[in-house]
């Protein structure tokens, strides 16, 4: 099959409800990625050190832990679009497609095993934070910030699981533009998907540069989404 005859292949709609599912998907992932932004005004950033952080926790904990439960969350919709996506790109290439999107989904279930998130964000600071509000002497206090700190430490380490992330990202957009999904969305994943795989590797020394790879992030998985959509359709 020729390049000019794979993009007029119409999807394969024994596959339309998981493509449904997908497309629904990505659209939750880009919901559950804003919902934390638009918690800014509500309350500040969390601070990334012990003792400020775990005070912060306990004057805003609802926003905390909404904002924990979004970013942990995107692992369960980020794992349905790379099952939905590798379906949709296997007639393109099996071999790529099955492993761009077993990749993805691994990538994801670790995620959501270890709790992924941003570094001041992680379920054990919100049990510290509560020990440490109710502490009584200095010692204990300084105990738990030290603990918070050895948490915050460990979560803003190499991520093997948004590594692996960028990856798929990577395989399955090189095959979008044979499959019609367009040259410009198969350009943002294949840029999507180096920069992940150096901002996730370099995560604990680029700092604020991270913010770049946190942007394109949730606009190719919504773009992906609106594509999936269509193809349910």
């Amino acid at each position: 099959m020729t390049p000019q005859q794979s993009q007029t292949v119409s999807p394969d709609l024994a596959w339309r409800r998981l493509y449904l599912a997908g497309g629904v998907s990505g659209v939750v992932y880009v919901v559950l990625v804003l919902v934390p932004l638009v918690l800014v005004f509500a309350a500040p950033v969390p601070p990334d050190t012990g003792a400020p952080l775990l005070t912060y926790i306990a004057e805003h904990k609802t926003v905390y832990l909404v904002e924990l439960v979004c970013f942990v969350g995107l692992a369960v919709p980020g794992l349905v679009v790379f099952a939905a996506l590798a379906v949709a790109l296997r007639s393109v290439d099996q071999s790529i497609a099955a492993l761009g999107g077993l990749v993805g989904i691994v990538s994801e279930a670790v995620a959501l095993a270890l709790g992924s998130s941003p570094p001041s964000l992680h379920g054990g600071l919100v049990v510290l934070s509560n020990e440490y509000n109710r502490a009584e002497s200095e010692t204990t206090r300084a105990g738990l910030v030290s603990a918070a700190d050895a948490l915050i430490a460990a979560t803003n380490a190499v991520s093997w699981a948004g590594i692996l992330t960028a990856a798929a990202i990577l395989l399955l957009s090189l095959l979008m533009r044979q499959r019609g999904y367009g040259t410009r969305l198969a350009v943002l994943g294949i840029l999507t998907g180096a920069i992940g795989l150096v901002s996730e590797a370099l995560r604990p020394v680029i700092g604020p540069g991270y913010l770049i790879y946190g942007l394109l992030l949730p606009t190719w998985f919504g773009w992906v989404a609106w594509k999936l959509l269509r193809s349910a359709r």
